[in-house]
């Protein structure tokens, strides 16, 4: 007969679940189907997703038992669920658990805690939570810290700081999780204060996971102070970011340059004696946010010679680059070779593909990526309407809005932008209306000032500038100067120059510095043949010291 010990180490050696089945049967032959520890390994064994878990099997060793389960044997459970797809199967586990009478550790209560974190469920944390206070675990600093990230999880940092602040332990995991919590709920300028307040108390030293949300706070709130500082105590920490650790080193170029100290980032990125693929991501994201379309192009290339492979976010980046830079042939090389490698199937890279194409010119090359995409999203259609909008086929956008919808795909707001884009060159001004107040009652969605810029554009190309003009006065928000250069626009077309001159005065109470807003009544006054007014347009611009802004275009050279 095989004796406890033995089937005990076969099972923590096993390799496989097929092995661990023929080692149970092997328990149960051997009449210790029933011992707790042989049990114990069997369930952590089916639990344990590096090994393969097969959680339905773990609970049919429960349910199957012939005695109760010991609180291991459920934490064990909780545990793997709580890391699995269905977080919530773990809180019918911890629920099981209870019922069987058996009272939670503080083993337990962490791994239920994460499973609501990740689900979420608010209001189970909160039962949790109770249960925590009424055993007495409330003390213990990993139930604390896992209650503190539950709350920051499901959005409510003001109960995770109250819990953080009345925890009587707090290890560096403690102080860690309440500052990213601030960073996820958008609350930065409270993190960037507690992780001083942590540096000050001088009780609990951070780590670099600590010191990767402290910057990223700062990068947040384009905090560039606050982020020198944490920068200076990283190093006076004795850390070296750029030597040492790459992910430390991409998180402190990706704070300096979205503070706007791109040179400074450049300078860390140069230093960085290792640099992933992250590490490159973050700078190409960096210089397309900021347009510096060349750099990006630039940058790409020197990633490619040091033989780093670039993923799906270089693409992204490159793609954008193309897209504003207006580099067709570019981007079709790009295009080339994601087929390829077969990296063309990702939707995000398809919709930035999409994106170039619209932006180059090629609509039709667009719509053909559009329709072979599987798993379309919101931002699928939406670039795909703006892209053929844009370019004169405003029919052809509205039918595929019209798709949208009957696919059961929800519009957000940027749809709208390219809906009420696609009316306006389309010139269907009913259509438009409709569109802009169905945004509201169908939608719940709230016009912002480029929604009702559109409505102004639509009205202003069709000659119904009264009507454009009321709805700017009535607007419940601020007009921009677009919105009301879209009326002098009209008024342009249409010779009004009455209402031009009425409008320009407007603008110049926005803007006194608008060298555009003159250019176009001079215009205007010029087209009416009121050549005074046109001199006395243009002397005005004199004594402001304003000049005519020039325009500008670049032209692809191929080889």
């Amino acid at each position: 007969m095989i004796e406890r010990r033995t089937i005990v180490s076969l099972i923590e050696s096993c390799g496989s679940m097929r092995q661990l089945k023929q080692l149970h049967a092997l328990a149960v032959v051997s009449g210790l189907a029933r011992d707790v520890v042989p049990l114990s390994r069997l369930v952590e064994f089916c639990a344990d997703p590096a090994r393969g878990a097969d959680l339905a099997y773990a609970r049919a060793l429960l349910l199957h038992l012939g005695r109760a389960p010991t609180t291991h044997m459920h934490n064990s459970l909780v545990r793997a669920l709580s890391l699995g797809p269905d977080p919530a199967a773990a809180l019918s586990a911890y629920r099981d658990m209870l019922r069987s009478s058996l009272a939670p550790d503080h083993f337990t209560f962490p791994f239920a805690l994460k499973a609501c974190a990740r689900a979420p469920a608010p209001a189970f944390g909160r039962c949790v939570h109770a249960r925590v206070v009424a055993t007495g675990f409330g003390a213990d600093v990993y139930v604390a810290t896992a209650l503190v990230h539950t709350y920051v999880s499901c959005g409510d940092a003001a109960s995770a700081r109250r819990l953080f602040d009345a925890a009587p332990n707090r290890n560096v995991v403690t102080w860690t999780t309440m500052i990213a919590g601030y960073v996820d709920n958008g609350r930065p300028s409270d993190a960037v204060s507690l992780f001083r307040e942590m540096v000050e108390a001088a009780q609990v030293e951070p780590n670099e996971i600590t010191m990767v949300h402290a910057l990223a706070a700062c990068a947040q709130s384009r905090d560039l102070d606050s982020g020198r500082w944490v920068h200076d105590t990283i190093a006076h920490l004795e850390f070296d970011p750029v030597g040492s650790n790459v992910v430390l080193a991409t998180v402190l170029l990706d704070m300096y340059a979205k503070c706007g100290n791109l040179s400074t980032a450049r300078v860390l990125f140069d230093r960085m004696p290792q640099r992933n693929e992250v590490s490159w991501n973050a700078l190409i994201g960096v210089y397309n946010q900021h347009g510096q379309t060349d750099d990006v192009l630039r940058l790409f290339g020197e990633m490619r010679s040091t033989g780093c492979k670039p993923d799906n976010v270089t693409w992204l980046g490159v793609l954008g680059a193309c897209a504003n830079k207006g580099l067709m042939a570019l981007g079709q090389g790009v295009h080339a070779y994601l087929e390829k490698t077969n990296s063309r199937k990702d939707v995000n890279v398809c919709t930035s593909l999409m994106d170039m194409y619209s932006k180059t010119g090629d609509a039709c090359s667009a719509l053909r990526i559009f329709h072979t995409l599987n798993g379309r999203d919101v931002l699928a259609w939406t670039s795909m309407i703006i892209g053929l909008a844009k370019h004169g086929h405003g029919k052809d956008a509205l039918k595929l809005f019209k798709e949208m919808e009957e696919g059961g795909v929800v519009p957000d707001h940027i749809t709208f932008i390219g809906v009420l884009t696609a009316c306006s060159h389309a010139g269907m001004v009913e259509e438009g209306q409709m569109y802009f107040n169905s945004m509201r009652s169908v939608y719940g969605i709230k016009p912002t000032v480029k929604h009702y810029g559109c409505v102004v554009d639509l009205l202003s190309r069709a000659g119904h500038l009264a009507e454009a003009e009321s709805l700017v006065r009535a607007m419940p928000i601020r007009p921009s100067i677009m919105i009301w250069g879209s009326i002098l626009t009209g008024c342009e077309i249409y010779g009004e120059v009455g209402m031009a001159e009425r409008i320009g005065q407007s603008v110049a109470e926005l803007n006194p510095q608008c060298s555009g807003l003159y250019v176009l009544l001079s215009n205007i006054y010029a087209g009416a043949g009121r050549w005074h007014g046109v001199e006395m347009t243009r002397r005005l611009m004199w004594q402001k010291g304003l000049k005519k802004t020039h325009g500008s275009s670049s032209t692809e050279v191929k080889a």
